[in-house]
C-alpha cells in the first residue's frame, strides 16, 4: 500500500505542474455530448463534464463538500464558488495540495477552501462531516476498491449526497464474457504507467456501493461521451511547449505520454469504460 501510494505521489509531484502549464487546472476528462461529437475545446469539455456530473446527481446545492483525489484544485474550487461552500480537498501528492492551495489564495477562496495530503483509504475526518463527497477520477488509483467507497460512505452526511466518476473496464457479468488474455495485458500496460493497482467493472462499482449502504444508486457508462478527449491531448502534445516541458518533466511523466495511445486504444475497442455514479445516505 505505501509503495503503491509513494508511486502514485511520486507521479503526480513529477507532472502536475506539466499538465497545468499546457492544459490548465482541470486534470480529468472532458465531456463531448452523449455521443462524443460536440465540437469544443478541451477545457469547456472539461467544465461540462463538471456541469454533467451535477445534473446526473441532481445537485443543486451544496454547504461543505469533500473532494477525494482532488488535483492541483480545479473541480473543488469550481464547486466550491459555484455554490458559495466550504470544500476541502485531498491528494497523495505535496506538490498537488501546496499548488492547490496557492491557487486558492489566487481565487480570493482561501477562507472556505483547503488542501491537504490524506490517504482516501484513511480519511482523517469525522463521521458525517460533508454534505457532498465528490471523487472524479481518483476510484482506479485505490488499492481496495471497498474501503474507497466505504470511507466516502461514513464521512458523508446523512441525506448527502456521493458523485463518483472513475476508470473502468468493461462489463464481464451476465452475457459478456471474463476478459481476455490480450485485454488483461492491454490494461496491465494502463496501470504500470498511470500508477494503478487495478480497475474493476461498473456493475462491481454498483454493488459495492449498495453493500456499502448508499440508498437511491444510479449508475451509467458515459465512454462514448468523454472518449474524445484522449485524441485531444495527444494531437495537443506535439505542440513544440508541449514537448519542451515533457522532456524537462522526466521520465515518469514522459512515460505517461507516451502511454495516452493505450487509453484511447482501448476506449476504441470497449476495454476502457468511463463510469459515474450517485447514491445517497
Amino acid at each position: 500500500m505505501t509503495s503503491l501510494n509513494d508511486g502514485i505521489a511520486q507521479f503526480y509531484d513529477a507532472s502536475s505542474q506539466l499538465w497545468e502549464q499546457v492544459w490548465g487546472e482541470h486534470m480529468h476528462h472532458g465531456y463531448y455530448g452523449r455521443g462524443g461529437t460536440h465540437k469544443l475545446n478541451r477545457r469547456q469539455a472539461q467544465i461540462n463534464l463538471i456541469e454533467e456530473l451535477l445534473s446526473f446527481a441532481q445537485i443543486k446545492t451544496a454547504s461543505n463538500i469533500l473532494d477525494v483525489g482532488c488535483g492541483i484544485g480545479g473541480s473543488t474550487l469550481y464547486l466550491a464558488e459555484k455554490f458559495n461552500a466550504t470544500a476541502t480537498g485531498i491528494t497523495l501528492s505535496p506538490v498537488q495540495a501546496a499548488r492547490a492551495n496557492e491557487r486558492a489564495i489566487n481565487a480570493f477562496l482561501e477562507g472556505n477552501v483547503s488542501f491537504q495530503v490524506a490517504d482516501a483509504l484513511n480519511m482523517p475526518f469525522a463521521d458525517n462531516s460533508y454534505d457532498l463527497v465528490w471523487s472524479l477520477e481518483s476510484g482506479e488509483h485505490m488499492a481496495d476498491k471497498t474501503r474507497f467507497l466505504e470511507e466516502c460512505y461514513r464521512v458523508l452526511k446523512p441525506g448527502g449526497v456521493f458523485i463518483f466518476a472513475t476508470w473502468c473496464h468493461r462489463p464481464t457479468n451476465s452475457l459478456a464474457s471474463d476478459l481476455t488474455a490480450d485485454e488483461k495485458r492491454h490494461l496491465e500496460e494502463i496501470y504500470r504507467v498511470y500508477y494503478l493497482p487495478y480497475v474493476i467493472s461498473l456493475p462491481e462499482y454498483e454493488a459495492i456501493a449498495s453493500n456499502c449502504g448508499f440508498k437511491n444508486i444510479i449508475a451509467d457508462d458515459w465512454s462514448t461521451a468523454v472518449a474524445p478527449f484522449w485524441d485531444v491531448v495527444i494531437e495537443s502534445a506535439f505542440d513544440f511547449k508541449v514537448i519542451t516541458n515533457l522532456l524537462k518533466s522526466g521520465w515518469t511523466t514522459i512515460q505517461g505520454a507516451l502511454a495516452l495511445g493505450l487509453m484511447s486504444q482501448g476506449y476504441e475497442r470497449g476495454l476502457v469504460r468511463f463510469g459515474v455514479l450517485c447514491g445517497r445516505k
